[in-house]
This record gives structure tokens, C-alpha cells and sequence, in this order.
């Protein structure tokens, strides 16, 4: 247990280390210039944090979930793109790392991972499916020498021409329902991606997302054997609302955090006598409370699930897929409020881009998380499910 809990301590320190030095320095270029977080990114790979979730006996850090969670935390409150490339990253770690049954390729690749700190991005969306994941268009094809060919209209592939790896959701053949899918993953050289739109947006401007014609060619051993749909529901679709709700506390804290820094710089401008922004201040901190207290449970009840067997079973339930969706809507609601609420407490200097108390980034970033999966299409889910589901 001590070995464990030193492992996740020396992993987040370094992380930590990357955030105040790296991240952070460059958060505010990144979002300027629509460019990809390298420093921070270099950064985390020269601490092997890459492959901190991948087990010590295939070279990972075999830190525990709990710390990738907190990493994204941290990187959260210091640079949101740079956050949102790690924890997508661990997305991806986590769902193979998980499901190893009958994969020795995929060890392998874990061990390459480790050794060459390669960063991996999802393919999972694609044009014509109405933003469902749980649907492809795009089939696994057999090639006449043995391989396996794929080609995916993508259109938003995160930081997917910096990537050395993508896990692509297909389906399993040219016969199969859209919903038989399949994860395959093609490395640098066996893909090739053909950009079709450009990437300008309103926040998380560093994770470099258009979209993409996604070609590639690939041996049958690098098609993962677990069915995605167990895989979606067991690993990346809670997964991915866990690490990404601590990511949007991360960035909703720092707003927080100028807005007290606000206050307590007017607060010394006349001492004794408490500024009218701190009334302001002190209902902010409830609405971070509240954020903090949804996030905190859902990474709690992740682990729990995990953990006490069967676990895996039980996030394949009615009630673990509502869970994790309304931890995803909830935080992905919350965060902007409180971003925005700084904004009220700073006034024009949070406002204007160039000030210590500058919110704008943390605004403008926050409000992406409604729109990764919509929010309305998990609402649809959910209210398929509530019919038919004998315990939430």
C-alpha cells in the first residue's frame, strides 16, 4: 500500500511541477494562437506521465485512477487544453489497459507506450451518425493481403495530427449493424489523415480539433478483441465523465481563486471595511461547493464500482449509465456558472484579457464541455432509460 500511495505522490508532484512551470506559463498563448499545448505536453513526457496508468509490469508508472484524476485537476486549473489532451489520453490508456483479455498485441503497445511516452487520441465521432458514438458508419475491411483498411469521416479528431496513436470506434465488418463495433488502433505511419475544416473556436483552442478523413491499414491483431459496447459502457464512457468533470473543477477553481485574489487586493485598498464583491465572493464559493461535491462523489462511486467485484458488471448497469451521465451534465452545467460568477465578482478587470484576474479563458473553455457529447443527447439517453430502469 505505501509503495502505491508513493508512486501516486512522485506522479503528482511532477505533475503539479508541469503545471505551475509549463502549462500555466503558456496557457494564455496556446488560447491566443490555437495551438497545441507542446511545452506542457513535452513536459509530461519527460516525467513519464504518459504512461503512469499503464501497469509497472509492462513499464507504466501503475499509479492508481484516483492520481490521474487529480493530475487533470491540476492541469486544469492551470491551462484547460493542456488538461483536456492528458485526460483524453488517459481515456484511451484506461480502455486498453482494462481490456486485455486475449490481446497480447495491445501489452506490447503498452510496453511501446511506456518506453516511447507515445500519445494516443480517440476517433470516435463520425459524420452521418447524428453525434451517436454508440454507431459507426465506417467498417473494418479485409485486405487482400490478410490486413485489415479502415476510412472514417471524423469531424473533430482532438490534437489528432499530434498524435502518435488513434483508437478508432468501426464497425466490425462490412456486414455488420452499426452498433457491432469494434476499437482498432493504428499507429504513426500506418494513417493517414486528410483535414476538412479548419479550427477557430471559442474555447479550447489548444486542443486542435477539425476534422478529418481518417484512413489507415492495420494488422487483425490491433482490432481490440473486447466488443466496444461492453468497453463503452465498463470503461470509456464513465471514464471519460470522471476525468473530464475533475479537469472543469480544475478550471472552475482557478476562476474562483482570481476572484478571491480580486477581492482580497480590494480589501487591503481599505482595510476594516469588507468590499462589497465579497458578499459576491462568498455565494461563489457555494456554487464551487456544490460543483466540488458532484465531481468528488463521482470519482468516489467510480472507484467503489470498480473495486468491489463484480465492479465491472456494475457499471454496465441502468443505473451506473445514469449515474455517470448526470455527473457529466451536471459538472458540465456547473462550471460555467462558477466561471462566470467570477467574472461578476471581477468586473472589467476579469473581463479584459491582459489583468491577474482575467476569467475570459476560463469562461470561454468551460463552456465547451456542454457540447462534448451533447448534453441534450445524454438527456435522450437518460430518458430511454428512466422508463425502463428499476433502480437510479
Amino acid at each position: 500500500m505505501s509503495v502505491s500511495v508513493d508512486c501516486d505522490r512522485a506522479f503528482l508532484d511532477g505533475v503539479r511541477g508541469v503545471a505551475e512551470e509549463f502549462a500555466a506559463v503558456n496557457a494564455d498563448a496556446v488560447d491566443r494562437e490555437a495551438r497545441f499545448p507542446v511545452e506542457a505536453v513535452e513536459a509530461l513526457r519527460a516525467e513519464q506521465a504518459l504512461s503512469a496508468l499503464v501497469p509497472r509490469e509492462l513499464g507504466g508508472g501503475g499509479v492508481s485512477f484516483a492520481a490521474i484524476a487529480a493530475a487533470c485537476f491540476e492541469l486544469g486549473r492551470r491551462c484547460g487544453a493542456s488538461a483536456m489532451v492528458f485526460a483524453m489520453h488517459q481515456i484511451q490508456v484506461a480502455t486498453i489497459v482494462r481490456h486485455l483479455e486475449d490481446a497480447p498485441w495491445f501489452e506490447e503497445h503498452l510496453r511501446a507506450l511506456a518506453g516511447e511516452q507515445r500519445l494516443i487520441a480517440s476517433v470516435t465521432s463520425e459524420v452521418g451518425t447524428g453525434g451517436d458514438m454508440g454507431r459507426s458508419i465506417a467498417a473494418v475491411q479485409q485486405g487482400a493481403d490478410g490486413g485489415c483498411e479502415f476510412e472514417k469521416q471524423a469531424p473533430t479528431v482532438s490534437y489528432g495530427a499530434h498524435a502518435d496513436d488513434l483508437l478508432v470506434t468501426l464497425r466490425r465488418s462490412e456486414e455488420a449493424e452499426p452498433s457491432d463495433q469494434v476499437l482498432a488502433l493504428a499507429r504513426k505511419g500506418q494513417f493517414s489523415l486528410e483535414q476538412t475544416g479548419s479550427w477557430d473556436p471559442l474555447g479550447m483552442r489548444g486542443t486542435c480539433s477539425p476534422g478529418y478523413v481518417v484512413s489507415a491499414r492495420v494488422a487483425p491483431e490491433q482490432v481490440l478483441a473486447t466488443p466496444f459496447p461492453r468497453v463503452s459502457a465498463e470503461s470509456m464512457v464513465p471514464i471519460s465523465h470522471v476525468l473530464w468533470s475533475q479537469l472543469w473543477l480544475g478550471i472552475a477553481t482557478d476562476a474562483f481563486d482570481r476572484a478571491r485574489a480580486f477581492v482580497r487586493a480590494a480589501a487591503k485598498r481599505k482595510p476594516g471595511e469588507p468590499p462589497p464583491t465579497a458578499v459576491r465572493l462568498s455565494h461563489l464559493m457555494s456554487e464551487l461547493s456544490l460543483l466540488r461535491a458532484e465531481v468528488d462523489s463521482g470519482l468516489a462511486e467510480f472507484t467503489a464500482a470498480d473495486e468491489q467485484g463484480p465492479g465491472r458488471e456494475r457499471l454496465s448497469t441502468m443505473a451506473s449509465a445514469l449515474r455517470f451521465n448526470n455527473l457529466k451534465i451536471a459538472a458540465s452545467e456547473q462550471a460555467p456558472r462558477v466561471c462566470q460568477g467570477a467574472l461578476g465578482v471581477c468586473g472589467i478587470v476579469g473581463f479584459k484579457n491582459d489583468t491577474p484576474f482575467s476569467v475570459g479563458r476560463h469562461l470561454r473553455d468551460s463552456m465547451s464541455a456542454c457540447l462534448m457529447v451533447a448534453n441534450e443527447r445524454i438527456h435522450q439517453t437518460n430518458a430511454s432509460l428512466l422508463l425502463i430502469a428499476k433502480e437510479v
